[in-house]
């Protein structure tokens, strides 16, 4: 028993440290793609592997710790609330679809365009317009992408990773 509680503090730590190092590889790309804001969500595999793997509320601390110190890291303030806006939404609906049929790439592609959408809400308060709506097709369709890659890669891992899982 207390083997298992610190194979699974380790799990966790690793889960933490994994998704921010994504986080930071992420800001070091240079995704110049023309699209302003858009990234391919690294950080968000780690999360969403860890809601399938580990309880709702450790993978939910995952992404909210992630979140932060990447903000407080390598952003601002704008780009904090930013991501938390999208990560808070984007996680709700994929733990709400992770309890349906649906796949972890179905999982994940809900949560590429949600974490766009709660981004974009964000930009709209922030600025004071709705006019940002304008925006919204382009990160729709980038949503769908990013989630699809990241779907498939959590799906690869999930998978091998649960084959050798202790009972």
């Amino acid at each position: 028993m207390k083997n298992q509680k610190a194979r699974h503090a380790a799990l966790f730590g690793m889960m933490v440290a994994l998704a921010f190092t994504l986080s930071y590889l992420e800001s070091l790309l240079p995704l110049s793609i023309g699209i302003p804001g858009v990234k391919l969500g690294l950080a968000n595999l780690i999360v969403l592997t860890a809601l399938y793997l580990m309880k709702p509320y450790e993978a939910f601390i995952i992404a909210v710790i992630r979140i932060l110190l990447a903000g407080l890291t390598f952003g601002n303030t704008y780009s904090l609330i930013y991501s938390l806006c999208g990560g808070l939404l984007s996680f709700a609906v994929m733990l709400a679809a992770s309890k349906t049929r649906l796949s972890v790439i179905g999982v994940s592609m809900l949560g590429g365009v949600t974490h766009n959408l709660g981004q974009l809400a964000a930009a709209a308060v922030l600025m004071g317009t709705h006019r940002i709506v304008y925006y919204l097709p382009v990160l729709l369709v980038a949503g769908l992408l990013t989630g699809l890659l990241i779907g498939v890669l959590s799906k690869i891992i999930t998978d091998r990773l649960q084959k050798i899982k202790p009972e």
